[in-house]
């Protein structure tokens, strides 16, 4: 059974920095392990991603603020976020692909940013 688990969120001042981590258990390797992000009211987007092989992909609103990464010997992917703005504040969602075309996804880790 393949599980992801989420830490890293929690409260942050406007401009702060936090670090999300997903580890994934029950799975060897996957294609790709990524980042959404879903605030009140509005639909899930996409964060980041990265593939095993370290494509990465960012939406445009957290181009040179956050990067992710990921530990293919731990399963376990990474999302550095600096610069945070309050608008950032939302349920961050891990996902992942694995080579057969399975989605799976994390509970959500609650990240708010306000002074």
């Amino acid at each position: 059974q393949v599980q992801l688990v989420e830490s890293g969120g929690g409260l942050v001042q406007p401009g702060g920095s936090l670090r999300l981590s997903c580890a994934a258990s029950g799975i060897f390797s996957s294609y790709a392990m990524g980042w959404y992000r879903q605030a009140p009211g509005k639909e899930r987007e996409l964060v980041a991603s990265i593939t095993s092989g370290g494509f990465t992909n960012y939406a445009d609103f957290v181009k040179g603020r956050f990067t992710i990464s990921r530990d293919n010997a731990k399963n376990t992917v990474y999302l550095q976020m600096n610069s945070l703005k309050p608008e950032d504040t939302a349920v961050y969602y891990c996902n992942l692909r694995a080579y057969n075309g399975i989605t799976y996804w994390g509970k959500g880790t609650l990240v708010t940013v306000s002074s």
